[in-house]
């Protein structure tokens, strides 16, 4: 598959480059980034060379396919679509920078990759899951905002450098209506 390049009205999402690696691996030294993803600990500098080399051989392999999510050329997270499968499912997953947090940024990529992933011209799902650790609130409350619909927990299933966690899982139909449910995780 060949990487597509999405925009929204501030973010482009496209590829990480090598000018992207310092960026990225300042962001991904947050306490926060190696808590809740599965990022290498501790992230080394030879991390972020490796993951920039790696995302378009995943993009060719149409398997797992990263952006870079990039505000007035700077990057600021990640975001993808991964464990695609020939039935129409997908997962989505996310990062933002410390400094990048907050405004918004993520949940407008997020619905741009959410549409491009469910449209026929695009990825074709037709469900699109969000997992994420027990307790990492802040991504539990986006997937809300993008219209998610919690379906439970999964007992030690989300496995990364440091830890082995209980895991949320919710997940978006194609045909769902993508406004926020409530959540009998989140209390607000």
């Amino acid at each position: 598959m060949e990487p597509v390049t999405l925009h929204t009205e501030r973010l482009e999402l496209s590829l990480p480059v090598e000018a992207d690696v310092d960026a990225i691996f300042e962001a991904c030294q947050d306490a926060g980034i190696q808590r809740f993803t599965p990022v290498p600990h501790p992230y080394e500098r030879s991390h972020a060379e490796k993951f920039v080399a790696q995302v378009p051989q995943d993009w060719e392999a149409g398997k797992n396919l990263t952006w870079g999510i990039h505000e007035q050329g700077a990057l600021v997270g990640t975001i993808g679509m991964y464990r695609l499968d020939d039935m129409g499912n997908g997962e989505i997953g996310f990062w933002m920078a410390p400094s990048a947090r907050g405004g918004g940024r993520l949940v407008e990529a997020a619905n741009a990759v959410i549409g491009w992933s469910f449209a026929t011209d695009g990825l074709d799902l037709t469900r699109i899951e969000w997992r994420a650790v027990v307790g990492n609130v802040a991504s539990a409350k986006v997937a809300r905002t993008l219209g998610f619909r919690y379906e439970g927990l999964l007992r030690q299933s989300l496995v990364n450098a440091k830890h082995r966690d209980d895991g949320w899982i919710a997940a978006l139909l194609r045909t769902d209506d993508r406004m926020p449910q409530p959540w009998p995780v989140l209390e607000d």
